[in-house]
């Protein structure tokens, strides 16, 4: 028995081969997340300033919340939890396959590719450069290379995974495959657009189907960028930091499948109560409520992992975080399902309830993961331990505090705001019909919450001291050494082996089993709404927007006033007794792309034609505290003096033509002169109502007009 052990060793060690892991990229990656995690927390604390101080644009347009706002949100999402993914993944695949990355060379132009897409979004964004489309907001030139650089990321991934030394693919792997695949499909259905001019472009899809396709693609985005790579994350990094094995294999199997068929479906639950047809908001409902089972499972699956080690948990901040985050996960995962509810949606809806709700998942659950991650490799990297644990232990609190500070005071706005809104006197009147109440009740909520916010970001800038100092004790491990057998390609099945098991070693047969099992939900939603047209009924009062009322809907989009205003009336008596007549489906069929909002921090906007003379409009967008004392919205007074690029007309009423907007032939062609006569006109009455130094050719005519034309293609009630 001797003998034949010590020939089965020999021989096993003869087979071995040395190769090398890149840890040149997973550095590049973490250096990366931390940099961009700073600027996408100052951006947040920015903001959430802002939203109460409109004056801290300092009269500059770009720097105005609605402009700041998207780089924040792009920032943490793509900027800090995208560099954290990648960095995480780079780093478990290789020990995961037992090889080194495809290609090094890969590897770095998917590095500064992705560097380049994020410096993009922050020169677009204050550029006021936008398509409008909530997490989607990049033009075309960046989603063509947002594309590029996702292919050759999957390319290295994939071809890794080919050339690996382990038999099976470990549960991280299936993770970041489906995570690859869909992101995939997501970013091209979402991203079809006609563009107009080199940095412009309208959705192809219009109304009620770019919403559905928008908040299919939005609540995806959060189920496959912030979701299922960090649960990969999770199923990697936490057993590692805890030196415990997954609790249950088979659990693992039941998440990962129920989370990726049921997830893609409940998009819809964005729309509760629009103008969306009743069949897709109650698939959106009843996918979602079905969320909380894989949901929890893999919340439990990863704290089960951690049985026996609480005492290690006490005293380590690495798993202090990871805890954390998975618990975070499962309260922000049975909390979105619970805001599907029909019921619960009515009041939440539009508030800074979702706001804190995000929060939840993006500081706790993305945060604390990356940041747990981050603690635990950078010693790894550089051959090292950590520099301070209580420096990490102090950031730990400290970011548990922020977390509280920020999401307490937004679930006290939110459910004020929506209680206000709905309130009722005695005799059946609205008690708050001045919109502008219900924002001044909550502003000591946004000072607390942007306390939280900074709370938040100190305790990430003591992080950035402990890794730096880290880094600089140790010494950087370009390329590890490592020693592994060569994958066995001549696999013989073994006895009683299960069905899964032969799927864990065939990766392009999970990445297509992963495509058909996510594609099913989002062609069922989708595919009916646009081929059958009963889901958008026409309505013969709706007319195209004349050139002047289009140039001044993009500029309302550039400036990002759908951050702050929906353009959606639910049918509800309250909103009908503020807003007037419920919203319908046929009224947006010229809208590319819609403008129903996610979020009111000023009034619904959908009824808003012939509200107001045109001198008001005028005179708000100037100083909206001279006509709304109080108000918190920012002013934007170069829109009285800035010139329309007139010459850009044309090619935006092509654009629409061909997108099947009906304007006559040959339109685009007068629409110009069209535009200067309705400014004209428009210039006219303000110098009636009072207005002087009015210049027909200015940017507020364009935008006086679109406001005045909201709402007025049917006979409000």
């Amino acid at each position: 028995m001797a003998e034949h052990s010590t020939a089965s060793s020999n021989e096993y060690q003869a087979n071995l081969e040395t190769f090398y892991y890149d840890n040149g990229i997973v550095k590049l990656f973490a250096m990366a997340t931390v940099v961009w995690g700073i600027a996408a927390f100052l951006y947040g604390v920015y903001v959430a300033f802002a939203i109460f101080m409109p004056q801290l644009n300092f009269g500059s347009e770009f720097l105005t919340f609605g402009r700041i706002r998207p780089i924040h949100t792009n920032a943490a999402i793509f900027a800090f939890v995208g560099n954290g993914i990648f960095m995480g993944v780079y780093y478990s695949l290789q020990r995961l396959c037992k090889t080194r990355m495809f290609s090094d060379m890969l590897g770095k132009l998917h590095f500064w590719g992705w560097q380049l897409i994020i410096a993009s979004a922050a020169i677009t964004f204050h550029a006021g450069i936008t398509t409008g489309k909530e997490y989607a907001e990049l033009e075309w030139p960046i989603d063509i290379l947002i594309a590029i650089v996702w292919i050759i990321f999957g390319l290295n991934m994939f071809m890794t995974i080919l050339k690996r030394r382990e038999r099976h693919l470990y549960v991280a792997i299936w993770f970041y495959i489906a995570s690859w695949v869909t992101i995939t499909v997501l970013h091209v259905v979402n991203s079809m657009e006609l563009p107009y001019t080199w940095l412009h472009s309208y959705s192809v899809y219009a109304g009620v189907q770019d919403a559905l396709v928008q908040w299919w693609y939005g609540h995806n985005a959060v189920a496959f960028f912030l979701t299922t790579p960090y649960l990969g994350l999770m199923y990697y990094f936490l057993p590692k930091a805890a030196n415990r094995p997954v609790y249950s294999y088979k659990l693992s199997i039941i998440h990962f499948w129920s989370l990726l068929f049921i997830y893609i479906w409940a998009g819809p639950h964005h729309l509760l109560y629009t103008s969306l047809p009743d069949w897709a908001q109650s698939l959106g409902t009843v996918f979602s409520i079905m969320l909380i089972a894989p949901s929890w499972g893999g919340m439990l699956n990863g704290l089960l992992t951690l049985r026996g080690a609480w005492d290690k948990v006490r005293e380590d901040p690495i798993l202090k975080f990871m805890v954390v985050a998975v618990t975070a996960y499962g309260m922000a995962t049975l909390e979105g399902p619970m805001l599907a509810v029909k019921s619960i949606n009515a009041l939440s809806h539009y508030t800074d309830w979702t706001i804190a709700h995000v929060h939840v998942g993006v500081l706790g659950w993305n945060g604390f993961l990356t940041f747990g991650v981050l603690y635990w490799l950078i010693p790894k990297l550089w051959n090292t331990k950590l520099y301070s644990k209580k420096l990490a232990n102090a950031h730990f609190w400290i970011g548990t505090l922020g977390i509280l500070t920020y999401v307490i005071p937004m679930y006290i706005a939110g459910v004020t705001q929506g209680l206000m809104w709905k309130q009722f006197t005695p005799e059946g009147v609205l008690q708050y019909p001045n919109f502008l109440e219900t924002v001044t009740q909550i502003l000591p909520m946004y000072m607390i919450r942007a306390t939280g916010g900074t709370i938040y970001l100190v305790g990430a800038c003591l992080m950035v001291y402990n890794l730096v100092k880290t880094a600089k004790q140790g010494s950087f491990v370009k390329n590890e050494k490592d020693q592994a057998t060569p994958f066995p390609f001549q696999y013989i099945k073994e006895t009683g082996e299960r069905q899964h098991r032969w799927l864990e070693r065939k990766p392009m047969a999970m990445l297509f089993v992963a495509t058909i099992v996510i594609a099913i939900g989002g062609a069922v939603e989708i595919i009916p709404m646009i081929l059958i047209k009963s889901n958008v009924p026409t309505i013969a009062s709706v007319k195209p927007y004349t050139p002047l009322e289009l140039y001044g809907r993009d500029m309302y989009i550039r400036e990002g006033c759908y951050t702050c205003h929906s353009q959606m009336v639910r049918p509800f008596r309250s909103e009908t007794e503020r807003y007037r007549e419920y919203s319908k489906v046929g009224e947006f069929v010229y809208d590319h792309p819609f403008q129903w909002g996610s979020k009111r921090t000023g009034p619904d906007l959908h009824r808003e034609g012939g509200k107001y003379n045109n001198s008001w409009h005028y005179w708000h967008m100037n100083n909206p505290r001279d006509i709304s004392p109080g108000s918190i919205m920012p002013a934007f007074p170069w829109l009285l003096t800035k010139e329309m690029d007139i010459q850009s007309v044309s090619a935006k009423i092509a654009a629409m033509m061909t997108l099947g907007v009906p304007y006559p032939v040959g339109y685009d062609k007068v629409a110009p002169q069209d535009l200067k006569t309705q400014a004209k006109l428009i210039a006219t009455q303000l110098v009636a109502e009072g207005v002087t130094d009015v210049k027909e050719s200015a940017e507020i005519i364009a935008l006086i007009a679109y406001l005045q034309r909201l709402g007025t293609d049917i006979k409000a009630k």
